[in-house]
């Protein structure tokens, strides 16, 4: 690796799979399939010598079966606001390169796509409170997802988190549900899943913290 790099702030994605997804548990999807998207805020970041703070990045997902076995579609979103290295920053970043191999979220899904379209860049509106385990995403011209809190059966808002301490991803995330309607090259369009809330913190040997 020839670039040190890091991202901190917060992220937010959504999935076909019920809530908790047994893809935490590395089990198999509830569907079969995995179709599914995931946004960073990040409030503190760089690249090398470029500065990453404040903006945004996603990306859009889609696999036949369980994200383990491949064959995956993938459309990387980058903040319309970053310079052109800034942009090919995040880049490298979404496409698991500059990283030890399956250190992190975006090394996996890099490696189990075969399908990489070109990298969209739109602006992105992104709103969490981590706490309350809300979220909206917009991304202009493409579409948008959002998150709230499970309900449970008495009608109550149920709280509920996943520790992975090795994560790839996070060591802490809020769960709760989603949906999500996302047109272009990897449409998905998705009501009530899996919906997670977490700290992003991350760097080339992986999830810091």
């Amino acid at each position: 690796m020839a670039t040190d790099w890091e991202i901190h702030g917060l992220a937010f994605g959504n999935c076909n799979c019920d809530y908790g997804c047994p893809c935490q548990f590395e089990a198999d999807s509830t569907h079969g399939n995995c179709t599914g998207n995931g946004f960073f805020s990040i409030e503190k970041g760089h690249f090398g010598e470029a500065s990453l703070d404040g903006l945004k990045l996603g990306g859009i997902y889609a696999w036949p079966g369980p994200i383990h076995e491949g064959k995956g579609k993938c459309q990387i979103v980058i903040d319309a606001n970053a310079n052109e290295a800034q942009r090919a920053a995040l880049l490298t970043i979404a496409r698991g390169e500059e990283a030890e191999p399956f250190s992190n979220i975006f090394c996996v899904y890099a490696e189990m796509c075969d399908t990489h379209f070109e990298p969209v860049f739109a602006e992105i509106d992104f709103e969490m409170d981590l706490d309350g385990r809300r979220a909206k995403v917009v991304v202009h011209g493409i579409g948008r997802a959002s998150g709230e809190p499970i309900i449970g059966i008495a009608g109550n808002e149920h709280r509920a988190q996943i520790r992975l301490p090795n994560g790839l991803e996070y060591r802490i995330a809020e769960m709760g549900r989603g949906r999500c309607d996302f047109d272009g090259n990897v449409p998905i369009h998705l009501d009530d899943g899996y919906a997670q809330f977490n700290e992003a913190h991350m760097g080339p040997n992986g999830v810091i913290g």
